[in-house]
């Protein structure tokens, strides 16, 4: 298996494009996949650069309905005639920063007739399935990070029931792809418990201080290789790693081999 960074917030040379935001193409012995678009066209331009042709994708997956997810969605619709792409039900639904800002989807794109709108858990080939975990208890939520949704005129606190999770079982392995990891990364490992796991942690806004430095201790207790990014934070990944031996940061163009 072999997963591609096409765009995420940091990029290690000038050639190719960064952003705020995710994608990631999946190579498996049976599929191509495209997981989100990040925010904007640039994911295309630097799949281009790579190399990678995403109109051969065979599926796409939308891990959440935010804008630096799935900003690059019609893009892809555009590049990609065929390929199926699966998001949550509830992946339209408005979300904001705060009462602002908006920053759900383009609703323009809602009715495509090539969306799969995905529940609690979808099978969608041998090896690959998506899981919301929506009906798990979860132990360690943190204070919430200002993202809310609109319901009845109302501005409420997210609860994240649009994210979804990827699971690729292949070769004895199974490794779980997350986008911003929303309902708590602690709480998804202990869900999953997988071999790899790539995806952001979403600890951008942390303080670099004890109670992340144990976080740290406990997602290294985990049998677990971390490849994160994005919304992990930079300057957080540099204060964990440290402490977890098996952690390592994916940025814009790189690839890794499973």
């Amino acid at each position: 298996m072999k997963i591609t960074t096409l765009i995420e917030n940091t990029c290690p040379n000038d050639t190719l494009a960064a952003e705020h935001g995710l994608s990631l193409y999946i190579e498996t012995s049976r599929y191509r996949i495209l997981f989100d678009m990040g925010q904007s066209p640039a994911f295309a331009a630097n799949a281009r650069l790579l190399g990678i042709d995403l109109a051969q994708a065979d599926l796409a997956i939308l891990s959440h309905g935010h804008y630096d997810h799935g900003g690059g969605l019609g893009t892809f619709l555009e590049l990609n005639s065929t390929a199926p792409v699966y998001l949550s039900q509830y992946a339209f639904e408005p979300y904001y920063h705060g009462t602002e800002k908006y920053i759900g989807l383009d609703l323009s794109l809602k009715g495509n007739e090539r969306f799969i709108f995905t529940g609690d858990m979808e099978e969608i080939a041998p090896g690959l399935t998506l899981h919301t975990c929506n009906d798990r208890a979860r132990f360690r939520a943190r204070a919430g990070s200002g993202l809310t949704t609109k319901k009845n005129g109302k501005f409420l606190a997210d609860d994240f029931r649009h994210e979804q999770y990827l699971l690729i079982e292949e070769n004895g392995k199974r490794v779980l792809i997350s986008g911003c990891s929303h309902k708590g990364i602690l709480d998804i490992m202990e869900w999953f418990r997988p071999d790899v796991l790539v995806g952001g942690f979403h600890f951008y806004q942390l303080p670099l201080d004890a109670s992340l430095a144990q976080y740290a201790r406990e997602l290294d207790a985990f049998h677990t290789d971390f490849y994160t990014c994005h919304c992990t934070g930079t300057a957080q990944y540099e204060f964990m790693k440290p402490s977890m031996r098996r952690l390592h940061y994916l940025a814009t163009g790189q690839e890794i081999t499973i």
